[in-house]
Formats: C-alpha cells, structure tokens, sequence
C-alpha cells in the first residue's frame, strides 16, 4: 500500500456534499461511492492497492486513504478478487465508522479466512452480512437488489441495483453480456449502469509470469450489448484506467452504441469525477 496522492480531499467532498438526489463518485478501477439526499453512504468495490506488478501495474493515483473515511453505512463487493475485495483497501473503512460488508460467501471468506480482517484490522464479526442472488436489504435510503453476473473469472459474482426515491442505480462488477440481463432491464428501470470496459491485452501468466492473452474485461461490443439488454438509460465505463495494457478508450463507445436503442447516453468519467441520478 502507498499513501494516497491526492490527500483527504476526495472522503472530504463526499461527506460535505448534500446531494439533491444520489451522487455518484468513480474511485477508478471499478470502485464507486454513492450517497443519498438523506446522507446514507454506500461504497461499491473501493480499491487503493497497487496490484501485482509486474503482472498488474496500476495506471492511476490512489485517490485516498481508507483510514481517512469517516462516514460510510455499507461496503459492498461484487465478487472475490483482490481488486473487489481487498483488506488494506476495506477494513479499515470499517473499522473507522462501523459500516456493514455485504458480499457473497466466497468474497466473505477472503475478508475472514484469507486475509483476516477481524483480527488484522478489528473489523468485528457482527458486520459481515452474506449476500445471494435474488436477496433484497435495505441500507438507509437505499433499497439494494443482488442480481446475476456473468464472469467466468470469478467463483461467485453478483451485481448490484440500488433503488432510490431520486433513481436507480446498477453496478455490474466485472460481468460479461448475460442471458439474466434482459429480465433485469426489464424489471428495473436503470438510470446509471456500471459495466467494466477494457481491450484484450498481453498480462504475465499468474504462475509461469509469461505474457498471456488476457480478456478479463467487456470489449467495445459486449459492454453495448449488456447495456442494450439492461436499458440503461446512461452507461458509464469502468475499469478501462486501471492495468497497464488493459486500458481502453471509452470514448469509442459512442459509434458502437449510435445503432441501439440503448445506452441513451454514454457518461464518460476519470478518477474522482461525480455524477449525480
């Protein structure tokens, strides 16, 4: 872990902000905070680690500090790997204000078996809450639905729909095209969709280090098709800023999506940047 580049600023902007609906802050990788008019503050994925160079070389700042968050109601992760599920990155978020972690069984066992959170960072056991596809729980304003997620890479994925008075939110984790998500879209009227985006790139195999074609993220054809089933009716990409020859320009996601009904809009972000439902 290093300390962030960028100071407290950005836990300071979104406990100061008063948001008339819900706000939206992109953390980089596929992380995100939401927060609602009545204050209630949800992260989604938050990741401040360095990844595995030379296997994953991490492309941007770390835009804080996790000790530096002072107000958060939930954490959330969609799936088990480091970069969704990271004890340096978490618990202390945790610890400092109290907040529950909801994640699937598999992700739950990195925090408590692997990696020892209630130990390592006096995380108590009390606030680990197993998640499932088809539950439903709410967190202060927040009504929040785990849905399916389609990624080969991971032992136990989940999404995320986030209903609120202002709008609805849908975060996809690493999720490829699924058969799920036409029911999805139909069921839930998105307003702002989380899909990852990224090109297939040259990564050291995780064993022998030698470079390996690597698709682990949508190219510019899956991410339309997942947003076209879903009906989002904005689609921000993620997750193209963060490894060294991952990244991808999400900007040419505009002609690709110019034939479907949707996206209606592509909303483009960097690190730090708000958006608000």
């Amino acid at each position: 872990m290093s300390e962030s580049d960028w100071g407290d600023w950005l836990p300071r902007a979104i406990e100061a902000a008063d948001p008339d609906g819900v706000a939206v802050w992109y953390l980089g990788c596929n992380g995100f905070a939401c927060k609602g008019s009545d204050g209630t503050t949800i992260f989604v994925d938050p990741y401040v680690g360095l990844g595995d160079p030379p296997r994953t070389i991490r492309m941007i700042p770390v835009p804080f500090d996790p000790e530096d968050v002072d107000a958060a109601d939930a954490v959330l992760a969609t799936h088990e790997h480091t970069d969704h599920v990271h004890g340096p990155s978490q618990a202390p978020i945790l610890a400092n204000t109290g907040a529950t972690f909801h994640a699937p069984a598999d992700s739950l066992a990195v925090a408590r078996e692997d990696e020892h959170w209630p130990g390592a960072y006096e995380v108590d056991a009390t606030q680990f809450d197993e998640v499932a596809v088809g539950e439903t729980f709410d967190v202060g304003e927040f009504t929040v639905h785990v849905e399916a997620a389609h990624d080969p890479d991971a032992t136990q994925p989940v999404s995320y729909v986030f209903e609120h008075d202002a709008g609805t939110f849908f975060h996809g984790g690493d999720t490829k095209p699924s058969d799920e998500f036409a029911r999805i879209g139909r069921e839930y009227d998105i307003d702002l969709g989380v899909l990852a985006f990224g090109t297939v790139g040259n990564v050291p195999d995780k064993e022998t280090r030698e470079p390996k074609r690597t698709r682990w993220y949508n190219d510019e054809n899956q991410v339309i098709e997942a947003a076209n089933d879903l009906q989002f009716d904005r689609l921000l990409p993620s997750h193209w800023d963060m490894w060294k020859g991952l990244t991808g320009d999400p900007t040419v996601l505009h002609s690709h999506a110019n034939s479907f009904a949707y996206p209606e809009a592509l909303e483009v972000v960097e690190i730090g940047d708000r958006v608000d439902l």
